[in-house]
């Protein structure tokens, strides 16, 4: 009977051990510095105007109780807002401003108990806000197929560049498809897809505290782009062009159509020499070029390997010097780099590096370059190290127009 009353107990008494643990933990978490006595102020402050920002600097007063610095201001949207910094730094950043307006900045000391001392209040005058910068620094201009979008943020900030089209109200919405969000300096965004028809978008420029920028109305022709008729290409080779490998490979087999062994355009290192090797050739039209399709030529399953071309350089002409010189008769279109998508070392492939090459890159030539019927490839390095090329096949595509 006694052993039965006693189990009766064992919960109560389970309980009343859980509540004491609790009251254990709760008064050993409780926080530390019951002391509500005023924080001493920040002294010495100087500011540091920077773009949409400022950057204050202060000293610390000598107060065992501070715990953080924090500065109280309203934003150029005219929101409150606040930036914190720990004791063991002695500078804040105040951000988000839209203009180069003064604004005024209250500076807190708080103690561990998060009692406030009284405000030091200090005037800053930020310079011109990075979305700005970026808005005043876009060009929009037509490219084949869709058009190129380029701007500069030479911060670094977080900045969204938003792209408007008309609907179907006639009414410009968000085109989140070509809408840029980065914090990269050198933006470019390569639009393509689209029709030859006129297209007209709106522009603008957000920060990340959601300050926006004037708009930009822009108009839009894309360039009709069409693959050249490879039937009409011929060799023309020059004097320093490099020679072809003796045992059957030919430069018109870059063209051909056909993939493999032996269609495929070979230099060779030997005869060729150490110097950048170039091949040249007429494409029996003069047309501005959009790009040049290039497909690797595989040695069994080993695509960045040998004479494969790693670092390039695309020339265009319309009446080449007959001497073979590289002068003023060629114009440089373009400078290129193959990048195997894995990384692994010289001799190894992946399967993405095999689908990547075997599917060819498609080399986009400067926009500014002028029409041209001659294009010559100078490799300044292949896979293996040497200069000598070798191209299974090749497309050019532009606009005879």
């Amino acid at each position: 009977m006694k052993l039965i009353k006693l189990i009766r107990y064992i919960p109560v008494l389970a309980v009343l051990l859980w509540l004491s643990s609790c009251k254990e933990d709760m008064d050993y978490k409780t926080p530390a510095g019951g002391d509500g006595s005023v924080p001493q102020v920040v002294s010495n402050v100087s500011v540091e105007n920077l773009a949409g920002k400022a950057r204050i600097t202060y000293k610390l007063p000598n107060d065992k109780n501070l715990l953080y610095v924090k500065a109280v201001y309203k934003n150029s949207a005219g929101a409150m807002a606040e930036t914190k910094s720990s004791y063991y730094k002695d500078t804040l950043t105040v951000e988000g401003f839209a203009d180069t307006l003064e604004h005024e900045i209250s500076l807190y000391s708080v103690s561990r108990s998060e009692v406030l001392s009284s405000p030091v209040v200090i005037k800053v005058r930020p310079l011109e806000a990075p979305f700005k910068k970026v808005f005043k620094s876009i060009e929009v201009i037509n490219a084949f197929g869709g058009y190129n979008l380029t701007a500069l943020n030479p911060t670094r900030d977080n900045v969204a560049i938003i792209v408007m089209k008309r609907n179907a109200f006639n009414q410009f919405e968000v085109d989140n498809f070509k809408s840029i969000y980065t914090r990269t300096d050198d933006i470019i965004s390569k639009i393509r897809g689209l029709d030859t028809t006129n297209h007209e978008y709106a522009v603008y420029v957000k920060d990340k505290w959601g300050n926006s920028s004037d708009t930009l109305v822009v108009n839009v022709k894309p360039i009709y782009e069409a693959k050249l008729d490879p039937s009409k290409f011929r060799g023309f080779v020059l004097p320093g062009d490099a020679p072809q490998v003796t045992n059957g490979a030919r430069l018109e087999y870059a063209w051909d159509g056909q993939l493999g062994w032996p269609w495929v355009s070979f230099t060779a290192q030997v005869t060729g020499g150490t110097n950048p090797h170039m091949i040249t050739f007429d494409t029996g039209v003069t047309a501005k070029i959009s790009r040049i399709w290039i497909r690797p030529f595989p040695e069994g399953t080993r695509f960045y390997y040998l004479s494969t071309m790693r670092r390039f350089e695309i020339y265009g002409s319309t009446n080449p010097s007959l001497n073979g010189a590289l002068d003023g008769s060629w114009t440089l279109m373009g400078t290129y780099e193959v990048k195997k998508p894995s990384g692994l070392p010289y001799g190894t492939d992946n399967a993405e590096d095999q689908a990547t090459a075997a599917a060819g890159f498609s080399w986009e030539v400067d926009l500014n370059a002028p029409k041209v019927r001659y294009i010559r490839i100078r490799c300044l390095e292949n896979w293996a190290g040497g200069t000598a090329q070798s191209i299974n096949e090749l497309e050019v595509y532009g606009s005879t127009l």
